[in-house]
């Protein structure tokens, strides 16, 4: 921001409104500007960097849409609001697709518009607050794919250096979907073994009675179908890194052969008598408790120890939301490139609607609402409708579930509309009920954007007290 104070320009040639909004947003301590026409406004953008622009979508001498377009040329930083007596679906999209951070429709409550104008402030805040964060670990950290600058990543960052120089054995913990076979790569990227092979094991995607031949090879005549000597995964990746994932579900007796290899480097291959010697490093993973494990004698505690040497813990989704914003960008730039589609954006309410869900399934959930997203998106921003396409009307339907509805009555005949009416409204009113009467909040909290929410309570006639 230009300074301390953030900058506001009005744009509306209602004299009586510019005077309300003047007088509101002075009280709140911004500092504010007034243009009474398109063209005034686009003379002082031109000479003026603001911090926000809030402009009426119907001005006398040109649309605010025209205003909208002159300032992300002048500015692209500047965050635009458009407000209008004449709110349709397709105006609000058209402005959000030329770069408005929302649309707000008249007549606006006062609580509202405050709160949307503090978040937009406080977005453009962190955005430029992540630029200097993003400039900052591109010198500093080259960690290939794996995005992130929360708390808890710079400390796996700081992990993976200290450990990376090494051929000390690490074991990578954490829920399914956390990423940890993108660490164990980068842990390689960044060793002296780097340009050797890079070999993962999916120790649960192995059959058992496989998985012998496949980690230390076997010779011909071994078994029946073994025709000719076979190189084992291990001697493949000597001088390399072995990444045996999901190590938590191999079998007992394949533990006890496993146990030489990671202590000695050294093993057998099937139906063979010579001794193989390799330099590998092991990196293993698992979702799994494997001290649990060990206490159940389902995990050999003399392996275990192997392989811990040195525990990275990878943290669940919902403990970095701080990150969140980044991970949903880039899997949307993947996929719009993949798709040939043209979505540059995700609508600051979409990234609350985000933020408000758990994701148990954690990154790999993540990537996976955002390719149905951009898949399902007719538009170059990925809205809150967007989502709920995806997993917001998913949870919807869960929570129905729970409530138990006689779902029998389907067999005699129901009119599904009514039922989702009842369902819609006592969701439209236990919000408001929650939110002490505030739109607004209660928008927030069914993750709808605010015209959204103020259409549906029109549509269904409820009513709400006005508020100042």
């Amino acid at each position: 921001m230009s300074n301390n104070t953030p900058h506001i320009l009005i744009v509306d040639d209602e004299l009586s409104m510019r005077e309300v909004l003047e007088h509101l947003l002075s009280r709140e301590g911004y500092q504010v500007s007034c243009a009474e026409s398109g063209r005034r406004a686009i003379s002082m953008i031109a000479k003026t960097d603001f911090d926000l622009l809030l402009c009426d979508i119907r001005l006398g001498d040109m649309t605010g849409l025209d205003v909208l377009r002159a300032s992300k040329r002048r500015n692209p930083n500047t965050v635009v609001i458009m407000i209008s007596a004449y709110a349709t679906t397709e105006t609000a999209v058209e402005a959000m697709n030329e770069g408005a951070y929302d649309y707000v429709p008249k007549p606006f409550d006062n609580e509202e518009l405050e709160v949307t104008i503090a978040k937009a402030l406080k977005l453009k805040t962190l955005e430029h607050e992540k630029e200097i964060i993003d400039d900052e670990l591109k010198k500093t950290l080259h960690f290939g794919k794996i995005i992130g600058n929360s708390p808890a990543m710079m400390n796996v960052y700081k992990m993976i250096k200290q450990v990376s120089k090494t051929r000390t054995n690490i074991l990578i913990t954490g829920e399914s979907g956390t990423g940890k076979e993108l660490i164990a790569r980068a842990i390689h990227e960044q060793s002296d073994r780097r340009d050797n092979p890079f070999v993962v094991i999916n120790c649960s995607g192995i059959p058992e009675t496989l998985m012998e031949s496949e980690l230390f090879g076997h010779r011909k005549g071994a078994f029946t179908g073994a025709t000719q000597d076979k190189k084992g995964l291990f001697e493949i990746a000597d001088k390399g890194t072995v990444f045996l994932d999901e190590i938590g579900e191999i079998s007992p007796p394949m533990q006890v052969k496993l146990l030489r290899a990671v202590q000695e480097r050294v093993f057998k291959a099937v139906g063979g008598n010579e001794d193989i010697a390799v330099d590998i490093r092991f990196i293993s993973a698992t979702n799994k408790d494997l001290e649990k494990e060990v206490i159940a004698g389902r995990f050999r505690e003399d392996l275990f120890y192997r392989l811990n040497v040195i525990e990275i813990k990878l943290p669940p989704l919902r403990e970095r939301k701080s990150d969140l914003r980044l991970l949903a960008q880039h899997f949307l730039e993947k996929y719009s490139h993949e798709m040939g589609k043209e979505i540059t954006k995700i609508s600051s309410y979409a990234i609350d609607l985000l933020n408000k869900y758990d994701f148990p399934g954690n990154i790999r959930e993540l990537e996976n609402l955002m390719e149905r997203s951009v898949t399902l998106s007719s538009t170059n921003i990925i809205l809150p409708d967007s989502l709920a396409i995806s997993f917001h009307k998913q949870r919807w339907i869960e929570s129905i579930e729970q409530r138990r509805f006689d779902l029998e009555e389907v067999k005699n005949g129901v009119v599904l509309d009514d039922i989702l009416e009842e369902i819609e409204r006592a969701y439209l009113k236990k919000a408001l009920e929650y939110s002490g009467g505030s739109k607004q909040k209660a928008a927030d909290l069914l993750g709808l954007r605010y015209h959204t929410f103020w259409h549906r309570l029109n549509k269904l006639g409820i009513e709400t007290r006005i508020e100042p």
